[in-house]
Order: structure tokens, then C-alpha cells, then sequence
């Protein structure tokens, strides 16, 4: 039986694990930020501060020999802001203000360079932003010490590449960038979607990542190289995917578009986490739960468990053992 976390009051938008899997930070379209136990589910705190919805969550990954493994968490909202967070203290230790919403962020391998993106709206540009949270200044002064701008199509979601080397984009358009964190050139271009990415999420070691399009597909793609993989395909868009960290296996979440759930039931609304083979692009299985479309899903870094975040609000974290996965099928 799944346990259920009730924190938000609006539809989730990104969940993440921390690099152990001890706690789940959930972030939704209300103000709240929330941090759980991931193995009982128990709310831990919330990080108040953001005034508009939330975007996107990270937690740095720091010296697994200190007390806390994870140290600070950062947030990305509609209310122009990017946040870091003493993790466990719930203090806001930086406010970076920006001029327009901020879609994607993280920490880089070390946690101690932090990217995020910006929307492109009310006639200001895509822009993704470095800071480097060693250099006081760059934070107290608001300036990142790059910026690379996006001129065609904005980023809908970023992730660090191997080693902090480079930052992996995928934009609107359903082109997926490589910039360098160095110099913050394109190191590679590839369109292998036809429609908006909504997700990108890096395997275990980092060696590939997997891609949730609009398109109604999910992608596998080689990190450095960017080269195309394997595609999982399903009727509806496809809003998250994840790689389980030691299984040959591929979760993905989706449904339809918001604005079209209240037209059709449940049960055609298709609302289940969904399980495809990572080699053979086969999907062996379908895991019900939510009242409306899946928006995140993220692997327990020890494989046994996966959660999903949902447009109803509610976040699910269910057990299994991939071994022994009954399934039911819909005729």
C-alpha cells in the first residue's frame, strides 16, 4: 500500500530525492516547500518564504562523513526568485531576484556551483544564470559570474551533466542543448523531439538521462554525446521519467494536458504511473493512484521504491520489488 503525503494544496510540480534517499523535498503550485522522511512519510518542515509557485527543487549533496548529508536546498518560483535553504534549519540563506520566473535549477556535483533558468516572458529573455556559492560577493551582489542567454526556445528543464562540466537543457521546442559550465557555449545541439520536454532526469551514474516530451514519448540519450538511445512510447504527453538505479527499468508519469481532465473519467483519464524495460522499450506494467495526471516521478536511490507527484496534489510513494511485480492489465 502506497503512503500517501497530503502537504500541498495545489498541483505538485517537481519531487526529488536527496543523493541517500533519506528525505523527499515535494514543491507545488502554492507557496510551500516540504521536506518528508521518505521511508514513513512523516513531514519533516517547510521552507516559507517563495509568494508564488514553485518550479523546481534540489538538494546538494555534501560529505557523506558529516552529521547532515544534505546541507542546503534550493528552490526556483513564479515569484522571480531562486532560493537557498539551510536544509536543516528550514533559514533562507540566499535570495537571487530575477526577472522572470525561474523553471529549472540545481546544484552541481560538488553543491557548491548553482544553476537555475529563467522563463522568457514580459519581454525579458531566457537566460540561465551561475553562481558559486564559495564567492559571497557574486550572491550579495546578485550577480551570476555567467550568464548564457537562450534566444530561440526557453529551457522547460535542465540538469548538470557527468562531473559539473556542463549543464543538459531541453527547451519548448523540443531541442535538447549541451552548454558548457565553463565557457557557456553550446557543446551540443540535437532535436529529437517534436514537441516541448518536460523533464530530463540522469541515471545513476550519470552516463545517460532519460527525457519526457509532450511528444507523448519518453527518450534515453547518452550524456556527453547527446546520441539518441531508446524512446518509450505512450498514447498521452508524457510529463516525467525516471531511471531505476539498479534495475533495467523505466518509470514514466503523464496524462493529459490540465486543461482537458475534467472532460473524460478516471479511467480513461489514464492516470498510472507506467513501467517500460529500459533495453527492450516494452511496457510491462501500470501502477494506478492519482486523480489526474502524474506531473513528477523520481526512484528512491536505492531502487525499491518509486514516488509520483500529481496534479490533485498529492504525492505517492510506493513500494515494490520488481521481482515478484504483479500487475493488472486494462483489456
Amino acid at each position: 500500500k502506497p503512503i500517501l503525503l497530503q502537504g500541498h494544496e495545489r498541483s505538485i510540480t517537481q519531487i526529488k530525492y536527496n543523493r541517500e534517499g533519506d528525505l523527499l523535498f515535494t514543491v507545488a503550485k502554492d507557496p510551500i516547500v516540504n521536506v518528508w522522511y521518505s521511508v514513513n512519510g512523516e513531514r519533516l518542515g517547510t521552507y516559507m518564504g517563495h509568494t508564488g509557485a514553485v518550479w523546481c527543487v534540489d538538494a546538494d549533496f555534501w560529505d557523506p562523513g558529516s552529521a547532515g548529508d544534505t546541507k542546503h536546498v534550493l528552490t526556483g518560483s513564479a515569484d522571480n526568485s531562486c532560493r537557498l535553504w539551510d536544509c536543516e534549519t528550514g533559514k533562507q540563506l540566499a535570495l537571487l531576484k530575477t526577472n522572470s520566473a525561474v523553471r529549472t535549477c540545481g546544484f552541481d556535483f560538488g553543491g557548491n556551483i548553482i544553476m537555475f533558468s529563467t522563463d522568457k516572458q514580459m519581454g525579458y529573455q531566457c537566460f540561465v544564470s551561475f553562481f558559486d556559492l564559495r564567492d559571497p560577493s557574486q550572491i550579495d551582489s546578485n550577480e551570476p559570474y555567467m550568464k548564457i542567454p537562450c534566444n530561440d526556445s526557453k529551457i522547460t528543464s535542465a540538469v548538470w551533466g557527468p562531473l559539473g562540466e556542463c549543464i543538459i537543457a531541453g527547451h519548448e521546442s523540443g531541442e535538447l542543448n549541451q552548454y558548457s559550465a565553463k565557457s557557456g557555449e553550446v557543446l551540443v545541439n540535437v532535436k529529437e523531439h517534436s514537441r516541448q520536454i518536460n523533464d530530463i532526469q540522469l541515471s545513476r551514474d550519470m552516463t545517460m538521462f532519460v527525457t519526457a516530451s509532450k511528444d507523448n514519448t519518453a527518450k534515453l540519450f547518452d550524456s556527453t554525446s547527446l546520441e539518441h538511445q531508446k524512446t518509450f512510447r505512450t498514447e498521452r504527453p508524457v510529463n516525467s521519467a525516471a531511471l531505476s538505479p539498479n534495475y533495467d527499468h523505466v518509470v514514466l508519469g503523464g496524462g493529459q494536458e490540465a486543461m482537458d481532465v475534467t472532460t473524460t473519467s478516471t479511467r480513461i483519464g489514464k492516470f498510472e504511473a507506467r513501467f517500460f524495460h529500459l533495453a527492450f522499450e516494452e511496457e510491462f506494467g501500470r501502477v494506478k493512484g492519482h486523480f489526474g495526471p502524474i506531473n513528477s516521478v523520481a526512484f528512491h536511490p536505492d531502487g525499491k521504491s518509486y514516488s509520483s507527484g500529481g496534479e490533485d496534489g498529492y504525492v505517492r510513494i510506493h513500494y515494490f520489488d520488481p521481482q515478484y511485480f504483479e500487475f493488472e492489465f486494462e483489456a
